[in-house]
């Protein structure tokens, strides 16, 4: 199998042919399947390996190939080998097939309608696969919905997670907020336009309505927009305007609780010494999650007996 321009960059990495030996005599090794960021919004985002991967992979599995022609049709190349839809209606059947052509040697690149492949995308099967194989992934980063929206929030960054998003029956979102109760992170959610408003007010009920969040719209793109303020302003935003366009809403993560008195935290001990748990053990769990004194605690519980 030929070289192909995008893998000459991996040479450093190959064991050098011998001298005296036709290249055409070493064998071909396993392909290799790259996950490729797509522009969130802005064709202009595209990076320069994207675009060479484009025009010299075997392969490429695409989410949705009119996004796919659109994209390169935009940046004024061609897709360079063959494309494949590959989208979770289909990622289950033709998972092994595309697995397949990576162990013969193919270079596979995964796009996605935007951002990174399996986040919150297709792609996940296809990695899971291949790591099981021991079949060879890769990355080309670039645009982050995820991360674009966190930076412009105005919300700590040091620490946060994404919860992609959230059920649309009301029960089963209500039942995931309430894991995210205690959530010190700021959270960042993926939500459709004509549920924003719904989305809103389930997080203002959980949350409160003094929690800070940001609606992230349209990002990279000619109407970006950036709404920040507290569930309430936001809820009242949403219900005074028609709301289009792809968005992300960052909400900040809870308050530190404050850590009360011993006393305060003797019933969940008790809770804990009912279910089996020693009394040592049972102090110190409640101790660290309440951050009160493990000494004044133990001494609480025994007093209160």
């Amino acid at each position: 199998m030929s070289t192909s321009p995008n893998q000459a960059g991996d040479a450093g990495d190959q064991p050098a042919v011998p001298d005296g030996v036709p290249a055409a005599a070493t064998p071909a090794g396993p392909g290799r399947i790259v996950l490729a960021a797509t522009p969130i919004g802005n064709v202009g985002d595209a990076s320069a390996r994207l675009i060479e991967l484009l025009t010299t992979a075997d392969i490429v599995a695409a989410e949705d190939t009119r996004r796919l022609h659109r994209l390169v049709q935009g940046l004024g190349v061609t897709v360079g080998g063959r494309v494949i839809s590959y989208h979770e209606h289909n990622e289950v059947a033709k998972t092994g097939e595309l697995l397949d052509q990576v162990r013969s040697g193919k270079t596979l690149v995964m796009v996605t309608d935007a951002g990174m492949p399996s986040v919150s995308d297709p792609g996940f099967r296809l990695v899971e696969g291949a790591v099981a194989a021991g079949l060879t992934v890769t990355a080309v980063p670039g645009p982050s919905a995820v991360l674009t929206a966190l930076a412009l929030s105005g919300l700590p960054t040091d620490r946060f997670c994404f919860e992609g998003f959230l059920p649309r029956k009301a029960g089963e979102r209500s039942s995931r907020l309430a894991d995210l109760d205690a959530e010190r992170r700021t959270m960042v959610f993926f939500e459709a336009p004509h549920r924003l408003e719904p989305m809103l007010r389930a997080l203002r009920e959980r949350f409160g309505a003094d929690r800070r969040a940001a609606v992230c719209r349209e990002l990279t793109k000619t109407y970006e927009e950036v709404i920040r303020g507290s569930l309430r302003e936001l809820l009242e935003w949403a219900e005074s305007n028609e709301v289009r366009g792809e968005i992300a809403v960052v909400v900040g993560g809870a308050p530190e609780r404050e850590p009360g008195k011993p006393e305060d935290h003797v019933a969940a001990v008790n809770a804990l010494i009912a279910q089996g748990i020693r009394l040592k053990e049972a102090v110190a769990a409640v101790a660290e999650e309440s951050r009160v004194s493990k000494r004044e605690l133990y001494s609480a519980v025994l007093a209160a007996r």
